[in-house]
């Protein structure tokens, strides 16, 4: 039985990238691209500051 959340495939993805283009216009589609590499680039931050403070916290030994 196939999963009610699986990713799309083939052809879907074609479909999908069409209907983004017409709704965001081709001329955003870049400055979006953009956006979300750097949302990721701080999550990333922000999922490593735990252990960056913590190895800067330990007590010596």
């Amino acid at each position: 039985m196939a999963s009610l959340l699986a990713l799309p495939e083939g052809g879907e993805w074609i479909v999908l990238l069409v209907v983004v283009v017409f709704l965001f216009g081709a001329n955003k589609l870049p400055d979006l691209t953009r956006n979300a590499a750097k949302a990721l680039n701080e999550f990333r931050k922000i999922k490593d500051e735990p252990a960056q403070l913590e190895e800067k916290h330990k007590p010596p030994v």
